[in-house]
C-alpha cells in the first residue's frame, strides 16, 4: 500500500533533551502547590520535599526520573501493545505500537458542552434533548470512534449531572468514551454504571469506560479537588493523566518552549503521585497548552502559532518518553460555522496526525470549545473522513497497474465503461455527499447547496430517528437505580 509514512518533527534530541531537563529544574527548584493533604503525604513517601505552611512540594530529579522510566517499561509490556483505552478525550490508541504515523487513528466527540449552536442558529444552553439528538448523530457517523457527551442538560441539577448524562451515554451509545467527573463522590457512581455496562468489574478494568480525569491549575497548583478525583482513579484501578491547560503569555511564559516546559512539569507530577497511589497505576502523561490571543485574553484551541505545539508534544511522547499521544484536534476558535471554522478544523486535524498523534478530539464544537453545534459535528466528520482518505495513499501492485488494460484500451480509448473502473472507483475515489462538485449550471439549479447548508440537511434527517437503547433492559433498569440512588444521597447531603 503506498499510503503515508514518516512524520513531520520540530525537535532535534538536543531539544527534547532541553525540554525535560527544564521540567525538571522546574519541579526540583520552584515546585508545585499542593492543596490536597492526602497527596502531599504521598508525594513525600516518595522522597518529595513537602512544606506544609506553604503547601510546596518540590520533586529531586532523582524522583521524577524514577517514574518517568517506571511508564516507559509499562508500556513496552507485551501485555499492553495494542490494547486501546480512552484516557481522556484526547487519548486514543493508549498503548503505543510500532508505525510512524497512525493511519488507524481515532475520532472522540465530547466535551460536556454547556451551550449548543442550534439549527436555528441560536446560541442556547443544552437540554436533554440535545443531549439525545447528538447521539443519534454519534452512532450515525461512522468517523466517530469514542464519545463522551457532546453537550450536557443544563437543566440536570448540577452535582448530578455527571452520573446523569454518563447514564445516558451508556445507554444510547456504544462508543463510550470519556465523562466528566467534578467531584471525588462521582467516581464511585460511574464505576457502578461503568460495571454495568462490562458486566464485571474484571472487564471494565481490562476495558475501562467513563474514565475521568485530573487537571492541574497553571502554573504548577494542583487544587484539593481534581487531585482528589485523580487518586480516587488511580485507587480504584483506572488509567489516568493529570491534564495540564498553560496557556503562553498568560498562565505559561510567552514561548512555546516555555510552555511545553512548565506543561511538562505539571503532568510530570501526576505521574509521580500515581505512582505513589498504586506501583501498577496505569498512567501516561497530557499536556493541552496554548497561545494566549493577545487581543481578547482567551485560550484559542486552534491558533497556526498553536500547531508547531502539539506537533512538538506528539514527538515528546513518542519518541523521548515512549508512549503514545492523542491530542486536542478538530478545534477551532470560530463561534459559527464557516470558512475561519473548516480552515481551522482542518489544520488542527491533519497537523497532529502527521505529527505521529494516534488520536484527536474533541470534534463538533465550536468557540474554544465552549459550544457544541450538531452542523458542525457532521462537518468535522467530514473533514475528518477527508483526511482518512488523504493518509490513506493508494494500492500498487499489478491489478492496478492496469498495465494490460491501458494496452486494450489504447490510444485515445475511454475507461469510463470498463469493469476495472466499477471495480476500483468507489474504493479509491474521493465520494462525498457534503462537497460539491459540479458546473455553475447545475449546482445554482439545485434546491439545497453548500456544505452548510447540506450539513445541516443531514443532521436533520438524523435526528428525526428514533433514539434506541444500546443495553439490555436488565441493564437499564439497574443504571437507572443508580442514578436514582445518586439523586437522593446528594438530596440528603
Amino acid at each position: 500500500m503506498a499510503r503515508t509514512f514518516g512524520r513531520i518533527k520540530l525537535l532535534t534530541e538536543k531539544e527534547k533533551q532541553l525540554l525535560h531537563q527544564g521540567a525538571l529544574r522546574i519541579l526540583e527548584q520552584v515546585g508545585m502547590k499542593i492543596y490536597h493533604k492526602g497527596a502531599r503525604e504521598y508525594f513525600r513517601t516518595s522522597g518529595c520535599q513537602v512544606d506544609e505552611k506553604s503547601l510546596l512540594v518540590k520533586f529531586p530529579a532523582s524522583v521524577v526520573e524514577e517514574s518517568v522510566e517506571q511508564m516507559r517499561r509499562d508500556f513496552r509490556k507485551p501485555a499492553r501493545k495494542g490494547l486501546r483505552q480512552t484516557v481522556r478525550f484526547t487519548e486514543s490508541s493508549y498503548f503505543t505500537r510500532a508505525g510512524e504515523i497512525h493511519h488507524d487513528f481515532t475520532v472522540n466527540a465530547g466535551g460536556f458542552c454547556a451551550l449548543i449552536y442550534d439549527l436555528e442558529r441560536r446560541r442556547r444552553y443544552a437540554d436533554m434533548q440535545d443531549v439525545h439528538d447528538s447521539l443519534k448523530l454519534v452512532n450515525a457517523l461512522e468517523e466517530i470512534t469514542w464519545a463522551g457527551l457532546p453537550c450536557s442538560d443544563q437543566k440536570t441539577p448540577y452535582a448530578l449531572r455527571p452520573v446523569k448524562m454518563a447514564a445516558e451515554l451508556v445507554k444510547y451509545t456504544g462508543k463510550i468514551g470519556g465523562v466528566e467527573s467534578w467531584s471525588v463522590r462521582d467516581v464511585s457512581w460511574l464505576e457502578e454504571i461503568a460495571t454495568v455496562v462490562r458486566g464485571s468489574r474484571e472487564r471494565l478494568i481490562a476495558e475501562p469506560c467513563l474514565v475521568g480525569y485530573g487537571e492541574s491549575r497553571s502554573p504548577l497548583a494542583l487544587d484539593e479537588n481534581m487531585a482528589g478525583i485523580f487518586i480516587e482513579y488511580v485507587r480504584r484501578g483506572f488509567p489516568q493523566s493529570l491534564d495540564t491547560m498553560p496557556s503562553a503569555g498568560t498562565t505559561a511564559p510567552a514561548t512555546g518552549a516555555g510552555a511545553l516546559a512548565l506543561g511538562l512539569a505539571e503532568t510530570l507530577a501526576g505521574l509521580v503521585l500515581g505512582y505513589a497511589v498504586r506501583k501498577d497505576a496505569v498512567l501516561s502523561l497530557d499536556f493541552t497548552g496554548g497561545y494566549c490571543d493577545m487581543n481578547s485574553l482567551l485560550f484559542p484551541y486552534a491558533g497556526a502559532d498553536r500547531m508547531p505545539l502539539l506537533g512538538a508534544w506528539v514527538q515528546m511522547l513518542k519518541e523521548f518518553y515512549g508512549i503514545s499521544a492523542g491530542v486536542h484536534g478538530g478545534k477551532t476558535n470560530a463561534c459559527e460555522p464557516g470558512f475561519q471554522a473548516g480552515m481551522e478544523k482542518a489544520t488542527s486535524t491533519i497537523f497532529p496526525l502527521v505529527c505521529g498523534a494516534s488520536g484527536i478530539g474533541t470534534i463538533g464544537q465550536l468557540e474554544f470549545g465552549i459550544t457544541f453545534s450538531p452542523v458542525q459535528l457532521v462537518l468535522d466528520a467530514e473533514v475528518v473522513r477527508s483526511v482518512r482518505r488523504s493518509l490513506a495513499g493508494f494500492e500498487i501492485n499489478e491489478d492496478t497497474l492496469a498495465v494490460d488494460l491501458i494496452a486494450r484500451v489504447g490510444p485515445e480509448g475511454n475507461y469510463i465503461s470498463q469493469p476495472h473502473t466499477a471495480e476500483h472507483f468507489q474504493r479509491e475515489f474521493w465520494l462525498s455527499n457534503l462537497t460539491e462538485c459540479l458546473s455553475w449550471e447545475s449546482y445554482s439549479s439545485k434546491k439545497v447547496r453548500g456544505m452548510e447548508r447540506l450539513a445541516e440537511e443531514t443532521v436533520r434527517e438524523i435526528i428525526a430517528r428514533p433514539l434506541e437503547p444500546v443495553l439490555d433492559q436488565y441493564q437499564t433498569a439497574e443504571i437507572d437505580r443508580i442514578v436514582a440512588a445518586c439523586e437522593k444521597e446528594l438530596k440528603m447531603a
